[in-house]
C-alpha cells in the first residue's frame, strides 16, 4: 500500500476564454537605439492605448514579460476587436 495521501481538489472554476498574445516588433533594436525613450513610449502606449482598449472589451492583462503581454478576454470576438483597435491606433500615431 502506498503512503501517498489523496487530497481532494479544491473547487475550481471552468470557463472559456480567448488569450491575446502581443509583443513589440523590433523591441531589441529599439532598446539598443534609445532605451530610455523606448521605455517611456511603451509606458505611454500602455496607459493611453492598450489599457483603455482592453478594459472596453472586458479584457484583463494577466502577464507582462519584457515586451510581451498576455491578455484574457471573455470571447474571441472581443480579443480580435481589441487587437484591431490597438493596431489601428498605433498605425495612426505612427
Amino acid at each position: 500500500m502506498s503512503s501517498l495521501e489523496v487530497v481532494p481538489r479544491e473547487e475550481s472554476e471552468r470557463r472559456l476564454a480567448a488569450i491575446l498574445v502581443a509583443d513589440v516588433v523590433g523591441y531589441s533594436r529599439l532598446m539598443q537605439a534609445d532605451e530610455e525613450g523606448t521605455l517611456a513610449r511603451l509606458q505611454e502606449i500602455g496607459t493611453s492605448i492598450i489599457e483603455p482598449r482592453v478594459a472596453a472589451h472586458r479584457g484583463r492583462i494577466f502577464r507582462t514579460v519584457g515586451d510581451g503581454l498576455l491578455i484574457e478576454f471573455p470571447s474571441v470576438v472581443e480579443a480580435v476587436l481589441c487587437a484591431a483597435e490597438i493596431q489601428e491606433e498605433l498605425r495612426l500615431r505612427g
